[in-house]
């Protein structure tokens, strides 16, 4: 039997599981569950996959990794179906696995675009959140480590790089004179004249740096497409969660990107029912969705962490969370489809990906004719919008 992985959770773990999958081989009838512990609802659902795995491969090893396997080591490793834990920390270790060092972990083929982390860990303290504990402190990978895996990835035939990170902006602050992020993308702007586009993952737009703004809103390359960190739009509430931005910065930042770039499309992580969130705060919360014009909203309903500040505060009730966070799906709906539309008849560059779609540069979908190369990039007009993808 081939080794199984599954990931749960954000884009780091997604490409660190690739990684391993490149490092374990044919290490035999093994399953990883590389698991997430973001929220309550995330463990839950690390649970469940670790039973459906075990159910689907009752007589393979079943090994957890992951943040869940750093902050839930006690209740995973008690589970029956689980028969070992790998710490977070070591989960690219070929020694935690009993296997060799052999080809680059990153040498991988047949994908249309290269995940390179480049930072690992947090040093922040938001209050609702676990992520430090699962991940330890911020921890940067240095210039030339990061340009020999894009160059592994564009040996390969990539054409798309995604830098990630738990704090992805943090970068470089643990490295010698602290260089920022922009000097990162900077340099393999540089050095790769024919990497075609480069984009973020989640960003804090409190740490986007001079050199990072004018790459994103001057380098062609750079893909206009930022996803925020931003977790609300109510001040109060953001001060609560120990957000180091305000709902003004957030406004200022996308408007002195747009002002330079309009096509921009925004992203944003917004999270529903808060403690103390009262009906002020959530219509601030829905309104933050039209004033930045967030076309890609990840929407979380709060659910309380044990062991963060958060979970020592006056809860919001399941129902009220629930029904909050339906309204500010709706509410990225409405503003998702107004923005889909204004790319009709428009000429798109689409990076086509298994299954018959792609992604513009805008991150917009795009349903693409048949027969499309995954992993090749293509110009197309999208005439309709059809259940929220662009179609030729």
């Amino acid at each position: 039997m081939t080794v199984e992985v599954h990931s749960l959770g954000c884009r780091l773990n997604l490409a660190e599981s690739e990684d391993l999958r490149t490092l374990l081989g044919e290490a035999g009838d093994l399953v990883v569950v590389n698991s997430c512990a973001v929220t309550s609802e995330a463990v839950r659902q690390t649970r469940q996959t670790i039973r459906r795995a075990r159910k689907a491969r009752p007589g393979a090893r079943l090994i957890v990794t992951g943040c869940a396997a750093e902050v839930e080591h006690e209740m995973l490793g008690a589970m029956p179906e689980v028969d070992g834990l790998v710490p977070n920390t070591a989960k690219l270790d070929p020694r935690a696995w009993n296997v060799p060092a052999a080809a680059p972990l990153r040498e991988r083929r047949g994908y249309t675009r290269g995940f390179v982390q480049v930072q690992n860990g947090c040093d922040h303290a938001c209050t609702f959140c676990v992520i430090p504990q699962g991940r330890g402190p911020s921890r940067s990978r240095t210039v030339a480590e990061v340009l020999e895996d894009v160059a592994v990835h564009l040996d390969a035939g990539v054409n798309e790089i995604v830098l990630t990170g738990v704090d992805l902006t943090s970068w470089g602050g643990d490295l010698p004179e602290s260089p920022r992020l922009g000097a990162l993308c900077a340099a393999m702007l540089t050095r790769f004249p024919a990497l075609s586009r480069l984009r973020l993952s989640s960003i804090d737009g409190a740490e986007v740096d001079d050199t990072l703004f004018e790459l994103l809103t001057g380098e062609p390359r750079v893909m206009p497409h930022v996803h925020l960190s931003l977790q609300h739009g109510h001040d109060l509430i953001l001060k609560r969660m120990k957000r180091r931005h305000s709902r003004a910065d957030a406004l200022d930042l996308v408007q002195r990107l747009r002002a330079r770039r309009p096509d921009l499309a925004v992203g944003a992580d917004l999270i529903a029912g808060f403690p103390t969130e009262d009906e002020a705060a959530h219509a601030a919360n829905l309104s933050i969705v039209e004033e930045l014009e967030i076309v890609h909203g990840h929407v979380f309903p709060f659910s309380p962490r044990p062991g963060t500040p958060a979970a020592r505060m006056p809860q919001i009730d399941p129902a009220t969370i629930k029904a909050r966070a339906a309204e500010l799906r709706a509410q990225v709906a409405r503003v998702r489809a107004r923005w889909l539309a204004a790319q009709l008849d428009k000429p798109l560059s689409v990076l086509a990906e298994k299954g018959g779609t792609g992604h513009a540069e805008n991150f917009a979908p795009v349903r693409l004719p048949q027969g499309t190369r995954p992993g090749a990039l293509i110009r197309v007009t999208p005439a309709r919008a059809v259940e929220g993808i662009l179609e030729v």
